[in-house]
């Protein structure tokens, strides 16, 4: 068993995807981990997975993680803070400055509070799609305030590094301002995008290929959660939005009259920043420099990839990412997955083992 930097016990409050996968994370480390969540089929299938032990009257947790939807995680920090006067408390909750002013104004001791927020997820929700290595290699900001001392504070420092992932250390403004861009008005943009196919002809749909597939991904995400998150950092989200309207008539402008004098330049302008933008996420051309990609060679057959992430799961790897890559006529398609590095090489000799052809 991994030495823990946690003492414990930690309560964790929400037994959904992030807060049960918390608790696998902790519980690897054999801290002591108390489930507490509104439904008690979650907590149970929880305790199921090994995630902890449902909360009893005598608790005394060192430290309370909240992980519930955003429009009540102000009110549920502020419960626990008063049930608990000698816990520490954070969130993870992708907003950061709304649930701190909130608290604040209610009169809560922040003095024993700090919000903070993994940038991690997954497809599914919920207790069952928990993973114990969720957090690995991923970025986790603190979200620090000047009513908590550094070494209050210091607690969650430890459950982030007992978890395998990455501190980052922002304000509260810092933080919306930053997931404004790189996830709330990515997923505004998707969704819009993708209300245009609704009455698409199913003839042009048919035509669908990997680039809008990759624009209009996050599109099928949960309306219900998104409508929480942009109604909690709308104004950081509304400047980008207007920014972007402003881009948008620029590019409308010049497509009115292609032949006009200038406006061809004004095309290659606007298409040469979408360059030099995503040439400044990390990695070359975007792609993570987290996370390791391996190349699979795929035959073109049925189940084939199905199979593939079947055995993944089954080698107990979480997939951070997938992009695959298929020639018409070609018999061999190409999956490039990603993982955390330092599961790469088992991940690789594995999939050697049962089979699968890996490239280069």
């Amino acid at each position: 068993m991994v030495e823990s930097r946690l003492i414990g016990p930690v309560r964790v409050v929400g037994a959904g995807l992030l807060g049960t996968s918390v608790a696998l994370g902790l519980r690897t480390r054999g801290i002591d981990v108390i489930l507490a969540d509104a439904s008690p089929t979650h907590v149970a299938i929880a305790v199921d997975l090994g995630a902890g032990r449902p909360a009893q009257p005598d608790d005394a947790p060192q430290l309370i993680v909240v992980a519930v939807p955003p429009d009540v995680t102000a009110s549920v920090v502020a419960a626990e803070l008063a049930a608990f006067p000698e816990a520490i408390v954070t969130d993870v909750a992708s907003v950061k400055a709304g649930i701190l002013a909130e608290l604040e104004d209610a009169g809560a001791d922040v003095s024993r509070y700090i919000g903070s927020h993994p940038l991690a997820g997954r497809e599914r929700g919920g207790p069952l799609a928990a993973r114990a290595d969720l957090f690995a290699g991923r970025p986790w900001v603190v979200a620090a305030h000047d009513e908590i001392s550094y070494r209050r504070a210091s607690a969650i420092d430890d459950l982030i590094l007992d978890l395998g992932a990455t501190l980052v250390e922002m304000t509260p403004a810092e933080h919306d301002a930053g997931v404004a861009l790189i996830s709330h008005v990515p997923q505004v943009v998707s969704s819009i995008m993708a209300r245009r196919f609704l009455e698409a002809p199913n003839a042009a749909l048919g035509l669908a290929g990997q680039g809008v597939r990759d624009v209009t991904r996050v599109a099928a995400s949960d309306p219900d959660l998104w409508v929480q998150i942009l109604g909690a950092n709308a104004s950081p989200v509304r400047d980008i939005l207007i920014a972007y309207r402003e881009d948008l008539d620029r590019f409308i402008d010049a497509l009115e009259d292609p032949a006009a004098p200038g406006a061809r330049r004004r095309v290659a302008e606007e298409l040469t920043g979408g360059n030099t933008g995503v040439a400044r996420l990390p990695g070359k051309h975007g792609t993570d420099k987290r996370f390791t990609t391996i190349v699979v060679m795929i035959d073109d057959r049925p189940g084939q990839l199905a199979r593939l992430l079947a055995e993944i799961g089954e080698i107990g790897v979480n997939l951070e990412d997938l992009r695959l890559e298929h020639s018409p006529g070609r018999q061999v398609g190409l999956a490039e997955v990603q993982v955390v590095p330092e599961a790469a090489d088992r991940l690789t000799t594995e999939l050697a083992a049962r089979g699968w052809r890996i490239a280069g």
